[in-house]
């Protein structure tokens, strides 16, 4: 195992922290769910047709280490199940669904896939996603910052793996010894 190799998943804890999270109505699910061929009794995935266990973006929040400027609300939110949410990561929605990666709707021989992204593309045009600029918004020298701690905290997983990589060696090395 490697220190380094959770590197992605402290960008994503950093720009996820500074995403708002906004509470939709319950018309505003149940417009939603309408879009997508669901209501109470047949929520189900958008993306394959199993049993929910979350929330997908339908827009990516990260991409490139980046924010994209996306925050979570209803209007980026799709009933999702693990696989599917895991498998898409942050790829487009609709190439994700007919490409052969692992768990994708296609790879796993979804039948009703064409409706499913017809009403997925219906749902994209539903209502125009908020999109900030977060630097904008709270300013170059509090953006830089956080961007620097970021780094600081990449830096000092490098710095922990070299030498914990040290230390397995040096631990290996004795084992041998004995």
């Amino acid at each position: 195992m490697k220190i380094t190799g959770r590197s992605s998943s402290i960008t994503n804890s950093f720009i996820n922290s500074i995403i708002p999270v906004i509470e939709p109505t319950n018309e505003q699910v149940k417009s939603a769910l309408a879009i997508l061929g669901m209501d109470h009794d047949s929520f189900q995935c958008s993306y394959c047709g199993s049993i929910v266990s979350e929330w997908d973006h339908l827009r990516p929040l990260v991409l490139n280490k980046k924010p994209t400027g996306y925050i979570s609300e209803i209007h980026n939110l799709v009933p999702a199940c693990g696989k599917c949410n895991q498998s898409k990561g942050n790829r487009p929605w609709a190439k994700w669904m007919v490409s052969d990666a692992k768990l994708s709707p296609k790879s796993r021989g979804v039948r009703d896939l064409e409706q499913r992204m017809e009403r997925l593309a219906a749902y994209e045009k539903w209502e125009k996603p908020t999109v900030v600029d977060f630097e904008a918004v709270v300013g170059k020298e509090k953006w830089a910052k956080h961007w620097a701690n970021w780094a600081l905290v990449q830096d000092t997983m490098r710095q922990a793996q070299a030498l914990a990589a040290e230390i397995n060696k040096k631990i290996a090395d004795s084992y041998e010894k004995l």
